[in-house]
Order: structure tokens, then sequence, then C-alpha cells
């Protein structure tokens, strides 16, 4: 395991109007690849606003890779049926973790980055990555594509392990006079769709 770097744990809570393919709904669960690495969740039936709060724990080797996930619609006779995919960055949540690195006794609910949404992104809002309990998590409201409508969210939750690599700090904190000095948003947590809260009963590594 000497090359793994740490496990990301996706926490797959809940998908928002997601398509219809069936006659008046759908059938859908979510499949995710990081690199070679394939997981999905459970299916959910005859349901567009599914609740799963299924966690997803993959091992990570390379902080460049991205996340793609898709939406199928489960069927019994035919193929499944797709209801939409999208490509997320790891780039801003691994360099928050990397500037976190050496630092402790944050605030709780304090921002170490904000991600506005853009073209290329796939956000439907603002993401915040925030500290919170010694735990860096990234909430993520994701809008489907090559499909009529459609969002997922998720959440994003770096864990380490005795035996992994561990990601190597940048040096984003400044030492001054022997005192550590950071810049620090505090982040009021939303638990509406914008920021969901984490799922209880999230399995710890």
């Amino acid at each position: 395991m000497s090359d793994v770097l740490g496990f990301l744990k996706v926490i797959v809570q809940r998908g928002i109007n997601l398509a219809i393919r069936d006659a008046i709904t759908s059938d859908p669960y979510v499949v995710i690849h990081i690199g070679q690495q394939k997981l999905k969740t459970h299916v959910i039936k005859r349901n567009c606003n599914p609740v799963w709060n299924e966690v997803l724990i993959f091992s990570i080797k390379d902080p460049n890779v991205s996340i793609n996930l898709a939406v199928y619609d489960k069927d019994t006779f035919t193929l499944d049926d797709q209801m939409g995919m999208a490509e997320i960055d790891l780039k801003p949540y691994i360099a928050a973790l990397k500037m976190a690195k050496g630092l402790h006794n944050l605030p709780n609910n304090c921002a170490l980055k904000r991600i506005q949404p853009n073209q290329n992104n796939c956000l439907a809002n603002e993401s915040s990555i925030i500290w919170e309990n010694g735990k860096i998590t990234q909430d993520m409201r994701i809008k489907l594509k090559n499909v009529e409508c459609g969002e997922l969210l998720i959440q994003l939750d770096w864990n380490e392990t005795p035996n992994c690599k561990g990601l190597e700090s940048e040096g984003t904190y400044a030492r001054f006079n022997h005192i550590y000095i950071y810049i620090c948003v505090q982040h009021i947590p939303d638990h509406g769709l914008g920021h969901p809260a984490r799922p209880e009963g999230s399995p710890e590594i």
C-alpha cells in the first residue's frame, strides 16, 4: 500500500429531479469511476428524487485523477438507460488538503476554499471545502450533463491510514516569529440543497 496516497470517500447523498426513463418514473443508480476503479450505489425503485446516503471508498494513487460519474435507470429486459453524467475535478480539494497539512485547532465550519460554478466543473452552485472537527470535506451539488434534467448531491471526505504514503504539504501557510499564520473564512452551514449535511453513520476507515 506504499503507493496509495489515501482513501477518498465519495458519499452519494441524493438525486434531484432526475430524468424519467420509464413510463412516469425511473429506477436510478449511480456509477463512479476513479482511474481503474469502479463502484456503484444500489438501485432505488420508482423515484426521480432518490436518497442513497451511500459511501463509496476509492484508493487514490494519483492526485491528478478526476471523478467520472453517471446515473442509470435499471431495466430488466433491456440495456440500462443513461440519465446523465459528470466529470469532477479533484484538484481544488486535493490542494486544500495539502494546504491544511500541519494546521491544527482551526474553528469548526471554517471554509478553506470556495469554488464557483463554471462551464468546466459541472457545479450547480458554489461549493465550499470545509474544516470541521479535524476533517476536511467538500459538499457538491452536481448538474448532470447530456440529459434534459437532474442533479446529484455528493460529499468528498479524505482519509489516510498509517500505511498510506499521504499527501505532501505544499507549504501554503506562513511562519512568522514562530507563529503559524493562516486565513480562514467562517462558514455558516446550510443544510438545504446547497450544502447538505454529512449523512449520519458514515463508516470510518
